[in-house]
């Protein structure tokens, strides 16, 4: 569902990715991992098309997005929320996933995503801004699944989350995963998180892929060895 393939991107002369080789398939979970400064948001936003690859190519199933803008590449079936979420705070809760459904056509939010997210039905008058951070980033999911994504990106999804919506939040994406087929890349640091969440993990190192492993057969103290500064 997504190919990444020799994957290389820089900040002006300085290159931050060299050469990246992924796939993803419908139903799975991917957890990037690594240290912060590893290139793991650098990768989110290049995926995005937030930010210029220098080369290699990206594609969603059969549809090359490599030199797509980044509203293409949501046409095409990528969603992504950010770092730090970035919903509307202005925007009730319902305004903001509406802000989703202009490309999928769809005028009313889908009961589908109030089910995954019971507590935004109860607060979709209610204004982004007030909303917890937990709250925020369930929106910020519900936002991105309104585009009627086939891949769904999440950089550092569990930042400033108590761990009790985290284990909700990881529920949650294993069920976006079983009902509705979606490939999930979460890029992350909490290695509990992505073992309760992700089917495979990598892990980043100096913008390179140094570590993949099924999780069936992860051995945690050494990923933890690699998120150790």
């Amino acid at each position: 569902m997504l190919r990444v393939n020799d994957y290389h991107v820089a900040y002006g002369q300085s290159e931050v990715l060299h050469g990246l080789d992924f796939a993803l398939e419908s139903n799975e979970i991917l957890a990037i991992m690594g240290r912060n400064g590893m290139g793991k948001s650098t990768l989110m936003k290049a995926v995005m098309g937030v930010i210029p690859s220098r080369a290699g190519s990206i594609s969603v199933g059969e549809t090359d997005i490599s030199n797509m803008k980044s509203h293409q590449r949501v046409a095409a079936g990528l969603a992504y929320v950010p770092q730090g979420r970035w919903i509307f705070s202005a925007l009730t809760v319902e305004e903001n996933i509406q802000t989703g459904l202009a490309i999928s056509g769809r005028k009313q939010v889908p009961d589908d995503i109030y089910e995954l997210f019971p507590v935004l039905r109860e607060m979709r008058h209610r204004r982004g801004g007030n909303l917890s951070g937990g709250q925020q980033q369930q929106l910020a999911i519900a936002r991105a699944l309104a585009t009627d994504p086939k891949v769904l990106l999440l950089d550092e999804p569990t930042e400033g989350i108590q761990p009790s919506i985290i284990r909700d939040m990881a529920r949650v994406l294993k069920r976006i995963r079983d009902e509705h087929g979606l490939a999930i890349v979460v890029s992350e640091q909490v290695v509990s998180f992505a073992l309760d969440v992700a089917d495979r993990l990598l892990v980043l190192e100096n913008g390179h892929i140094v570590h993949e492993e099924l999780r069936a057969a992860v051995d945690e103290e050494k990923i933890a060895g690699y998120l150790t500064v």
